[in-house]
């Protein structure tokens, strides 16, 4: 079945083909959809519990779809908190994916760099987070906190992956750590400063309850941060969401690229 249609047809396909992976597009990076077969898709308000995208650059879909032989799930665009919903909200994708069968969440993201050779267009495989979007942040596990310490998030399988990825396609890909804010407004120059003192690489309004919520249910988890501008206090002039957009979009075949090529080296390797 092509084109839209209901959440419990999407369940039913997706119950037969047993998609493995779900990948979430984040801000103007909804190229990849172009380049796969979809079998069903659906908006977000037909996922029980998800209301309507309503950022620019995020689509809002939910798609099922084949990519190098395999099934994958496919979220065309995320919501955020500084929309007003609560957390349980945005990170019910990930719990529906992996409802859905889906065992890797890959997720996507617009951010900006701080870490000196991180300038826009630049793409950074996350290997762990700060999140300042919880109170008393400096109090949690992980970099930048005074909590005990805790295992990264994130699958150092998948991100030898995501390098080996890179390298045959030809993509420069770094790796750093990423810092999620709650947003909408862009950081102060001081708080940049504060969160490059805590380790962190590039800041973003996104993916890190994401990522802790599909480890929390056995998810493998990776991320791709696409730099689009230099963080507050390290650009030349104010950053604009259109900016963000402009410059995701421009790197969006190669990001397309990078996750097409994963999803074939994925496809041949086997969980340790």
């Amino acid at each position: 079945m092509n084109g839209s249609g209901s959440f419990s047809a999407l369940v039913s396909a997706a119950g037969s083909l047993r998609p493995q992976v779900a990948l979430v597009l984040g801000s103007g990076m909804g190229g990849l959809a172009q380049r796969l077969k979809p079998i069903q898709s659906i908006p977000f308000v037909d996922v029980p519990g998800l209301p309507a995208a309503a950022v620019a650059g995020h689509k809002g879909c939910l798609t099922l779809a084949k990519c190098g032989g395999q099934a994958v799930l496919l979220f065309e665009g995320r919501l955020h908190y500084y929309e007003g919903h609560p957390w349980r909200t945005l990170t019910l994708p990930v719990r529906t994916a992996a409802f859905l069968g889906a065992r890797v969440l890959v997720l996507t993201n617009a951010a900006g760099g701080i870490r000196d050779n991180l300038g826009a267009d630049s793409l950074m495989a996350i290997e762990d987070h700060i999140d300042w979007t919880r109170a008393y942040c400096w109090r949690t596990p992980g970099p930048g906190g005074l909590g005990e310490a805790r295992p990264s998030p994130y699958s150092p399988r998948l991100l030898h992956l995501l390098m080996t990825a890179a390298q045959e396609t030809g993509v420069d890909l770094c790796v750093g750590v990423y810092a999620a804010v709650i947003g909408p407004c862009y950081e102060t120059p001081a708080e940049i400063r504060a969160l490059k003192q805590c380790g962190a690489d590039a800041v973003g309004m996104s993916t890190a309850r994401e990522i802790e919520a599909g480890a929390s249910v056995g998810m493998e988890c990776c991320a791709i941060s696409c730099i689009t501008n230099r963080a507050a206090g390290l650009s030349a002039g104010p950053i604009t969401h259109d900016e963000v957009l402009a410059s995701a979009r421009a790197r969006g075949e190669a990001v397309a690229d990078l996750l097409e090529a994963f999803l074939h080296v994925l496809g041949q390797s086997t969980p340790n």
